[in-house]
């Protein structure tokens, strides 16, 4: 008996348990801490720090050893995630793909970072709020189910985020596209507000703007402001744009309600079937391979769309035989990404005498302006799309001359150019799917998941549109030499915007969560990360997943002060 720890549940019982510490999993920890709950966060890899573990943030231009090209070893260990935003600066962001491999059943590049903060410290940080053109698609055009909230539900709680993130951006009055809660916006240069001016002119329905972004134009909670150094997937030094290691998790920390686990690849969640409740989690230590439990009133799933998916598929028991919360048969299913990769660029041989200055961390955005309403309806597909871009100007690249024959060449610019590339929605299909391997297991000795999506028929037609509408735009600003372009071999996965597989819904035969991301079965556990959502918009999701976040914990810990949960 004396070999028994008698204490070991009550060691490792904590009010909440977040999975995940990337973008959602840092906004539960930060809310759950701050509203008084000692919260758990669980994370598969290992520990992060802010400032003193970005090896390459200061990196100058010469340092890489291989000058930021893609090596050898990066190409038989990262051979999924090179094709994505790995590069030698910030290889050490994502994972190996050969120690965590996947089943693409259908071409799907699954582009991760196993480490606390996890895809927080590369991610775009583009932040574009959603309107109730998307929260009401669903229902008016049948596709998917329709979402149990609507924009007056979250509005509230996009400003509460943006405020504590720090978002920039332009006030524009778009129905579409609501404004929010900014600071100062960055500037377009002056190739970029000629074309917007003559987009304006010749499309009045379409509108070129600023992106809005989470780089902090002027300093806030001590973070920042943005350096404009535009090297923000090494990680910032400068807290200058929003990230879990920068923000959310040291206010969480601050309260002393925070602890932090590294290195704990979560296998399943505990399940009670008497009390009809999650009880905790087990989890494997990456490096021991011991196996833990920990335990709960509240759970938090935060570990990505497909890791999560993982989680609850894996979480099997008499009462969920086909995984926790799947008696709707949903779970795994409708999983969405981005379609992108596709538009057109061309050059323009004015402003001669102008040039740009700095390396802003941003571009221009054109929000949707497709099947808006009946004058903007399309007969070929449904949905929209809308475009990220910019324009700069070259210099030279390098000469054989010296002293003052050096100068005089250097001082020679070549004409602008301009890019549009444009991101398009993706419709939820139950085929999509994310499932768990019978036979492949990893060297946790967890099953693989097996993942089979595929753009279809109304994607690859709104694509012609995306192309041709860039093309025509840029024409309308009088940029000469236009190409169009269009990866006909895109599939998803790359834009690593994947969502759905559990997804919010009014019924519980039809969907995975209700309004509050609560899991319908099982009402102590929420899912606050991709795999909520229910359909995909072509907006960048992540500020949306911070708002709902926010909300569902503020809902949650409510529930469990009235001893709901």
């Amino acid at each position: 008996m004396s070999n028994l720890n008698l204490k070991a549940q009550s060691e490792n019982t904590y009010d909440a348990i977040v999975v995940g510490s990337g973008i959602s999993g840092g906004w539960a920890a930060k809310e759950l801490c701050e509203k008084g709950l000692k919260t758990l966060v669980l994370e598969r890899g290992p520990m992060v720090e802010h400032v003193k573990d970005y090896p390459t943030a200061s990196f100058a231009p010469w340092d890489p050893p291989h000058r930021n090209l893609v090596t050898e070893k990066m190409r038989t260990e990262q051979h999924i995630q090179v094709r994505g935003f790995c590069n030698e600066y910030n290889s050490h962001f994502f994972v190996n793909d050969i120690e965590h491999p996947y089943t693409q059943v259908k071409p799907f590049d699954w582009i991760r970072g196993y480490h606390v903060g996890g895809r927080s410290l590369t991610w775009g940080r583009q932040c574009y709020r959603w309107s109730d053109l998307d929260f009401e698609a669903n229902a008016k055009d049948g596709f998917g189910v329709d979402w149990p909230i609507r924009y007056k539900d979250i509005a509230p709680w996009y400003s509460y985020v943006e405020k504590f993130v720090g978002v920039s951006g332009s006030m524009e009055g778009l129905p579409q596209l609501p404004d929010g809660d900014f600071l100062p916006p960055m500037e377009m240069n002056c190739l970029e507000q000629h074309v917007a001016g003559s987009i304006k002119s010749k499309f009045p329905e379409r509108n070129m703007i600023i992106g809005r972004v989470a780089n902090l134009t002027r300093g806030l909670s001590q973070r920042g402001p943005c350096q404009f150094r535009n090297a923000c997937d090494r990680g910032c030094p400068f807290a200058g744009y929003f990230s879990s290691n920068s923000a959310t998790l040291p206010a969480a920390n601050a309260t002393g309600n925070l602890t932090i686990r590294p290195n704990s690849v979560v296998a399943e969640v505990l399940y009670d079937q008497e009390k009809n409740r999650a009880t905790g989690v087990r989890i494997i230590d990456a490096e021991t391979l011991q196996s833990v439990e920990y335990y709960a009133s509240i759970i938090f799933l935060n570990a990505s769309t497909i890791g999560t998916t993982f989680i609850l598929l894996n979480s099997v028991s008499n009462a969920f035989p086909n995984g926790l919360g799947n008696g709707s048969e949903q779970v795994g299913h409708n999983l969405m990404d981005h379609h992108y990769r596709v538009g057109a660029g061309g050059s323009h041989e004015g402003f001669q005498d102008q040039y740009h200055s700095g390396r802003r961390a941003n571009g221009i955005y054109i929000p949707r302006f497709r099947n808006l309403n009946a004058k903007t309806k399309r007969n070929d597909y449904v949905r929209g799309f809308g475009y990220q871009g910019g324009a700069s100007r070259g210099r030279f690249n390098g000469s054989e001359k010296i002293g003052v024959e050096l100068k005089a060449e250097a001082a020679g610019l070549g004409d602008w150019t301009m890019w549009l590339g444009s991101w398009g929605e993706q419709l939820p299909d139950y085929n999509n799917k994310v499932t768990l391997s019978k036979d492949k297991k990893d060297k946790w000795g967890l099953p693989l998941v097996d993942i089979d999506c595929e753009f279809k028929e109304n994607e690859w037609a709104m694509r012609k549109d995306m192309m041709n509408s860039a093309a025509e735009m840029l024409e309308s600003g009088g940029l000469k030499d236009i190409y169009t372009f269009d990866d006909t071999k895109s599939y998803p996965g790359l834009c690593i915007h994947e969502m759905g597989t559990a997804r919010m819904g009014k019924d519980p035969k039809t969907s995975v969560l209700n309004k509050w991301n609560q899991m319908h079965e099982v009402k102590n556990v929420f899912i606050t990360d991709g795999a909520c959502m229910t359909s995909s918009a072509c907006q960048n999701p992540s500020i949306t997943y911070m708002a709902l976040t926010a909300r569902a914990a503020d809902y949650a810990v409510a529930e469990l002060k009235k001893g709901n949960l």
